[in-house]
C-alpha cells in the first residue's frame, strides 16, 4: 500500500489558509527586495545587505532565510510549514552613494526586527525615507567647488590652481548631472568627465588662470575617484564575500583606470 496515499489530504480551508499565508509571504518578500535594492544603491557593502535581509525575514515570521546578494542582483529564499519555500530574485541597476538615507535604511531594518512592523507600516517608512529631501544642486555645486580646490591646495598647488580647480569642480557635477539624465553607464560618464576635467585644466593654465595643470587636475581626479566602492570591495573580501568583493574591486580599479585615460588623453593631444 502506497504511504503517500494512505495520508489524509489537506481539506479546502486548510488549503485556501496555505495560499493566503503564500501570497501574504510573497508581499513581505518583495518589500524585503525593496530594502535591500535601496541599500545597495545607497552604497551598502554585500555583508550588510544580506545580514539585514536575512534578520528581516525572520521578523516576518520566516523559519529559515537564505540571502545571497552581489553587486548587481540580489536573491532571497524564506522557508515557513505554512507556506512551504519562496524565492524571488532582483535585479539592481545603477547605484548614487548617500550614506544618509543608508543610515536611515538601517533604521528601519533594527526597527522592523524590534517592533514587528507591519507590511504597511514598512512601506510608509520606506516610502518617507524615498522622499527624504536631499542636497540642493547649489549645495552641490559648491561641495565639488570646495572638494577640487582643498586637494589642489592639499597637493601642493596654489591659490590660483585652487580656483581653477574649483570652478573647474562644478562643472564637471554639471556634466554629471546631465549624462546621468541620460543613464549612460559609469564608465561613459567618468570618460568623459575626466576628458572635458582635463582639457579644461590645460585651458586654464594657457589662459593664465592657473599655474600648474597638474595640480589643477588632481583636484578634479579626487571628485572621480571610486573610494566607497574600491573601500566596500575590500570589506566584502574580507568578511568573507569574495566574488561580491573580486567584482567591485575590479569595477573599482577599472572606472580608475578609465578617468586616468581620459585624463591622460587630453594632455596627448594636447
Amino acid at each position: 500500500m502506497d504511504i503517500q496515499s494512505s495520508l489524509p489530504s489537506p481539506g479546502p480551508e486548510q488549503h485556501l489558509a496555505r495560499l493566503e499565508a503564500e501570497e501574504q509571504a510573497n508581499e513581505r518578500l518583495y518589500k524585503v527586495l525593496d530594502i535591500g535594492q535601496a541599500m545597495l544603491q545607497s552604497g551598502a557593502e554585500v555583508s550588510r545587505v544580506e545580514d539585514s535581509l536575512r534578520r528581516i525575514c525572520l521578523a516576518y515570521g520566516a523559519e529559515r532565510a537564505d540571502v545571497f546578494t552581489i553587486t548587481s542582483n540580489i536573491m532571497v529564499t524564506m522557508y515557513s510549514r505554512q507556506y512551504g519555500a519562496l524565492t524571488q530574485i532582483r535585479r539592481v541597476a545603477g547605484q548614487q552613494y548617500d550614506l544618509h538615507r543608508l543610515e536611515l535604511l538601517n533604521l528601519l531594518c533594527r526597527r522592523i526586527c524590534a517592533e514587528g512592523l507591519t507590511l504597511e507600516e514598512t512601506e510608509r517608512a520606506l516610502d518617507a525615507i524615498r522622499d527624504e529631501p536631499q542636497y540642493s544642486f547649489p549645495v552641490q555645486l559648491l561641495t565639488f567647488a570646495l572638494i577640487s580646490a582643498s586637494f589642489s591646495l592639499f597637493f601642493g598647488g596654489s591659490a590660483l590652481d585652487a580656483l581653477a580647480s574649483g570652478a573647474i569642480g562644478a562643472v564637471l557635477k554639471v556634466m554629471d548631472q546631465a549624462i546621468r539624465r541620460t543613464e549612460a553607464n559609469a564608465f561613459l560618464s567618468a570618460l568623459l568627465c575626466s576628458c572635458l576635467g582635463g582639457l579644461l585644466a590645460a585651458l586654464s593654465v594657457r589662459s593664465g588662470l592657473g599655474d600648474n595643470t597638474d595640480m589643477i587636475s588632481i583636484g578634479n581626479i579626487m571628485l572621480l575617484i571610486p573610494g566607497i566602492a574600491l573601500t566596500n570591495s575590500l570589506r566584502d573580501m574580507f568578511s568573507g564575500n569574495t566574488i561580491s568583493g573580486l567584482m567591485r574591486f575590479i569595477e573599482a580599479v577599472l572606472l580608475a583606470l578609465v578617468i586616468a585615460c581620459g585624463f591622460a588623453l587630453v594632455a596627448g593631444l594636447l
